[in-house]
């Protein structure tokens, strides 16, 4: 995948807080349940899940110096860099969406991506990179330890990639795109689980909406076109985060009733609408 090494970037969009050590949040168990953790959170919606009260101590660390607004400039540089390249596929994702709410009498409210390390807090709570990427709806913005990127080809098994990258990105953002709609509250509150459940149809959702934006990708000026390959990647990843494919290799069975997510092939074909029809409405349908 390559960026239109011309393109500007904005950094403005990104906050960067690595390096600077945090709050740490406590999270019980280690091996098999934090991998479990780690699936019950990954790309999901779910901020009950972070801590909440006062935060621990903070964490020994000294802040650094974001290079965000020095080093990532222009597409060139998302090419070089994989922090710059999220601050492109962020550019490109919301570039995308201001375009769509304009084009149907609305307005896009931006929403700011967060770079950390280890820990940080976040209006819905304190939480740690164990949690994997999520959206908070209380502060409107999006959080990612970077560190997420390599354990989804690691501990997942997806063949990785720099557009599994930008599906990951772009599902957050889908969780804001429905927060905007309103389709967020819709499901807020339901613990119900299974292949039907609100919380697997929120995150499918999520799953479609990134689909959109890869159809439109390349419209936004920053990406040069998406290739086969690359949507090959984006498919793949989603597969990877399946329900029932972490079940299987993490318990050795498959439990449909406790699904939270959904199915690799749910993932696959929701991701797959999205980007068949280019069109947000078909993710926001009942």
């Amino acid at each position: 995948m390559a960026f239109n090494d011309n393109s500007k970037l904005d950094p403005s969009q990104v906050e960067d807080r690595r390096g600077g050590g945090g709050t740490a949040l406590a999270v019980g168990g280690g091996g098999l349940g934090l991998v479990v953790l780690i699936v019950a959170l990954f790309l999901g919606v779910d901020p009950s899940s972070l801590g909440t009260g006062s935060p621990p101590p903070a964490s020994q660390g000294t802040a650094v110096t974001s290079s965000l607004e020095e080093q990532c400039r222009t597409g060139a540089d998302a090419n070089a860099r994989t922090d710059c390249r999220v601050v492109g596929f962020v550019n490109s994702i919301q570039a995308y969406w201001t375009e769509d709410f304009a084009r149907r009498g609305q307005q896009y409210t931006p929403a700011k991506l967060v770079l950390f390390t280890g820990s940080t807090s976040a209006g819905c709570g304190y939480a740690s990179a164990a949690v994997g990427p999520f959206y908070c709806p209380d502060d409107k913005q999006v959080y990612i330890d970077l560190s997420f990127f390599d354990e989804l080809h690691t501990r997942f098994g997806a063949q990785g990639g720099e557009f599994a990258e930008g599906y990951v990105v772009a599902h957050e953002y889908g969780h804001h795109i429905q927060d905007l709609t309103g389709r967020l509250d819709a499901s807020a509150g339901s613990n119900a689980t299974g292949p039907n459940s609100g919380s697997v149809q929120t995150e499918l959702g999520a799953d479609c909406l990134a689909g959109v934006w890869i159809k439109h990708a390349t419209d936004t000026g920053y990406l040069n076109p998406v290739t086969d390959a690359e949507v090959a990647q984006s498919l793949d990843a989603a597969a990877a985060v399946g329900d029932d494919r972490i079940q299987q290799e993490t318990q050795g069975y498959v439990s449909p009733e406790s699904w939270t997510h959904g199915s690799s092939q749910q993932r696959q074909t929701a991701l797959k609408n999205g980007m068949q029809s280019g069109d947000m409405a078909t993710c926001l349908a009942p």
